[in-house]
């Protein structure tokens, strides 16, 4: 029989853990939500979250290294965040999946999605190629919704403003439609 000695056992167990440490530091894989693109919260583990933040201070010495700065901590990543770089038909075409959609199952969901699905599409309208002025309807009543709205896209907020919120799409979604060539 073997015996074990308590540095032994130690070393033993210090190994085992070196061993789990490294196997779970890995970055997972992106998960896509239901609307089928993943995000940014999903593809960063949460112990890399504060490294993504910028260094705010810098410790001090010659030798030192941009990773000894003290770093912030990251900004929390709402799901309801309209991401940019689509283009319109892409950003008309997510827009276009919430028109069978309703407050019936859950209206926060529902509302947060129509609201990120708006400033998603009025984000691509701005930054298109033909540019803004391509898209002047969809942008002016945009502008509106987003003034009655005063930058507040809370549940309650989105609720109580839910006939603009929902008029807005449809009317553009109508002015889509009217110019096909716009987003094909």
């Amino acid at each position: 029989m073997i015996r074990t000695t308590p540095v032994r056992r130690a070393a033993l167990v210090a190994a085992a853990l070196a061993a789990l440490a490294v196997s779970c530091g890995t970055t997972p894989k992106p998960v896509a939500p239901a609307g089928g693109r993943a995000t940014a919260a999903a593809t960063a583990p949460a112990t890399e979250a504060p490294e993504s933040a910028g260094p705010t201070a810098a410790s001090g010495g010659p030798g030192a290294l941009p990773d000894d700065a003290t770093r912030s901590p990251a900004p929390t990543q709402d799901p309801y965040a309209p991401e940019s770089g689509e283009k319109v038909r892409d950003a008309f075409a997510t827009l276009q999946a919430t028109l069978n959609d309703s407050c019936a199952t859950d209206c926060s969901y529902f509302l947060g999605r129509v609201h990120k699905e708006l400033q998603e599409l009025d984000m691509a309208m701005k930054a298109d190629p033909k540019g803004p002025g391509h898209f002047p309807e969809p942008i002016a009543r945009m502008a509106e919704l987003n003034e009655t709205l005063a930058g507040d896209a809370s549940y309650p907020n989105l609720k109580k403003h839910r006939k603009e919120l929902i008029g807005t799409r449809d009317f553009i979604n109508t002015w889509m439609q009217d110019h096909p060539d716009d987003y094909r």
